[in-house]
């Protein structure tokens, strides 16, 4: 765990931090200070000489990108894609998969909502069936269902969110990848709110697919978002709906050739100053380490979860095994508008999740709406104990 003085490092190097409590770290946290002056640096080289010319220039610390983060995910350079957000790096890889008629795709009730927005577009497409993984009664999916369905309905995916948007819910992702290597299918993890909580080895997950984006967890800018592919995926040929000329290349009149590596899942145009802020972004998860940080995490959501427990007019939704930094509760008797508005007036920021995001998540929990609290590292005890005493004056 981190010392408080590492801690109070760690703010004084985050702008505005006295501005409020920041507790919607799941939804974008707050930049720390090298992130910031990163983009802005590249910016003005850009101002200076031109977009084209400063990316140039650039050109050895643009890769660098690939190499910081395939030390974060423990993979190769080859295998990491630049992505403009976790749904771009998602759909990127969707898109790749070689799906026939009626064939099945195995998820969650817990998964994304924009990603089963993607599932039900290829179910019109190609007739496809999806099945749900069942949870065990703690929440979570039970393992021990798993492989029967893969050797029932032999899927063509497995897509599996790893901490759902609507929970504190931490999906055993390492435990399924061992299950689906012995099966012929695709494995996919959306690591949309788990990276920068919580240490991803693709190498253990045995994942084809990881995507994420940096303005969550990361601490990096939003607009900014990665993919990993596994060795099998470029192996085998697997390339998105449509490249360009950066992802593949114009070899005869009327022939391509796709990029060898997991570039093919980019595109030719990006902003390189979010390249950058996301470098600085992974530069310092690299330094604290995920470890420490999954720990401090966890922490401070543990003891959020367990003050709000306490309450009665509270319903604390979160479930499984182990839980994340996200925190969801159902405060009865208000209004979703009116009790984020109560925070709003105290400095507590905070996100709601509806309804359409996790209409089987919370359509299971019999309730409308969420409230979401979702700490990070640089959040402080007593932050935490302001926010259970300022919902309790609500509430009361």
């Amino acid at each position: 765990m981190f010392s408080i003085e590492k801690i109070n490092q760690l703010r004084s190097q985050t702008p505005h931090l006295n501005k409020g409590i920041h507790l919607n770290n799941a939804g974008a946290s707050l930049m720390p200070s090298t992130v910031i002056q990163a983009i802005k640096d590249q910016i003005d080289l850009e101002s200076q000489m031109g977009g084209y010319e400063a990316a140039n220039f650039q050109k050895e610390k643009n890769e660098a990108f690939y190499l910081k983060l395939a030390r974060l995910l423990n993979t190769s350079p080859e295998q990491l894609a630049w992505a403009t957000n976790a749904t771009d790096a998602f759909n990127k890889a969707l898109s790749a998969i070689p799906f026939k008629q009626a064939d099945t795709i195995l998820t969650t009730d817990e998964d994304y909502a924009s990603n089963y927005i993607a599932f039900f577009q290829l179910r019109k497409r190609y007739n496809l069936k999806i099945i749900r993984l069942p949870n065990r009664e703690e929440g979570g999916i039970n393992l021990e269902k798993v492989e029967p369905l893969l050797k029932v309905h032999h899927p063509k995916l497995v897509a599996i969110t790893h901490i759902p948007t609507s929970s504190g819910l931490i999906q055993d992702v390492e435990a399924i990848g061992d299950i689906c290597e012995n099966y012929d299918c695709w494995y996919m993890v959306d690591a949309c709110q788990s990276a920068g909580q919580l240490p991803l080895n693709v190498q253990k997950m045995k994942c084809d697919f990881l995507s994420a984006s940096f303005r969550k967890f990361m601490r990096g800018p939003r607009g900014g978002g990665f993919l990993y592919t596994s060795k099998r995926v470029l192996e085998e040929g697997l390339e998105p709906m449509f490249m360009d000329l950066h992802s593949a290349f114009w070899d005869t009149p009327d022939s391509y050739k796709a990029s060898a590596s997991a570039k093919r899942f980019e595109s030719w145009e990006r902003s390189y100053a979010l390249v950058h802020g996301s470098i600085a972004a992974i530069d310092l998860a690299n330094e604290l380490g995920l470890e420490q940080i999954a720990q401090r995490i966890q922490h401070l959501a543990n003891r959020l979860r367990i003050e709000l427990a306490e309450m009665t007019a509270v319903q604390v939704l979160d479930q499984g095994q182990k839980k994340g930094g996200i925190v969801t509760l159902h405060p009865k008797d208000w209004e979703a508008e009116a009790f984020k508005q109560q925070l709003d007036q105290q400095g507590i920021r905070s996100s709601i999740v509806w309804s359409a995001y996790a209409r089987l998540d919370l359509g299971k929990k019999a309730v409308p709406w969420a409230a979401r609290l979702s700490p990070h590292y640089y959040n402080t005890e007593e932050e935490i104990i302001e926010v259970i005493k300022t919902i309790k004056s609500i509430l009361d």
